[in-house]
């Protein structure tokens, strides 16, 4: 077989195999180098909370944080509630929790729920098992082998490797990153 195909095939078939990898990457990569501006595995959102009625700490059973709950559509999030201060109540909800100052009768509630597909993405881009690593580093290695291939995909003229544009881009491709690497370190 000449090289020429096997650097075809080898490109083509490597880049059917892992293009699933290659999006759970990208994504996942894009949502992490974001991280400061949203959470990326999780929606959190915050919801202001009022007292109808003023009630001491002594007054404050399970049953009527359950019933709070109730009145907040999260009875079935319960997990428990204790104080912090005499003057704070803080409830434990499966998908969150909610703080309620119990001098002004005003708090927050705040619910967590994961990120559909991102969360499970992040969870793969920070390789969570063994064999997850070694699928990982084979994709990595294929990687390689894609980029490099990939530059000899097209034979001559100005989109090749050999070619003003093939060779300018790869240029470029290669000098942008040193240029970023050096800002950063």
């Amino acid at each position: 077989m000449k090289l020429r195909k096997l650097n075809y095939i080898l490109h083509r078939d490597l880049g059917y195999l892992f293009f699933g990898m290659c999006l759970i990457y990208a994504i996942s990569g894009i949502a992490l180098n974001h991280v400061r501006d949203f959470n990326p595995n999780y929606v959190i959102k915050k919801f202001d909370v009022t007292l109808s009625e003023k009630i001491s700490r002594n007054d404050i059973t399970k049953e009527w944080v359950v019933s709070l709950l109730e009145d907040l559509d999260m009875k079935k999030e319960y997990k428990k509630h204790y104080f912090p201060s005499d003057a704070t109540l803080k409830v434990f909800l499966n998908h969150g929790n909610v703080e309620i100052n119990l001098e002004t009768g005003k708090g927050v509630m705040e619910t967590i729920r994961k990120r559909p597909l991102l969360n499970q993405f992040n969870f793969l881009h920070y390789n969570p098992g063994v064999a997850w690593k070694w699928f990982s580093d084979l994709f990595c290695v294929a990687f390689i082998i894609i980029a490099f291939s990939g530059l000899f995909i097209i034979r001559s003229g100005k989109n090749s490797i050999k070619g003003w544009k093939g060779a300018g881009y790869t240029i470029v491709g290669i000098i942008i990153p040193l240029i970023l690497f050096l800002m950063y370190i």
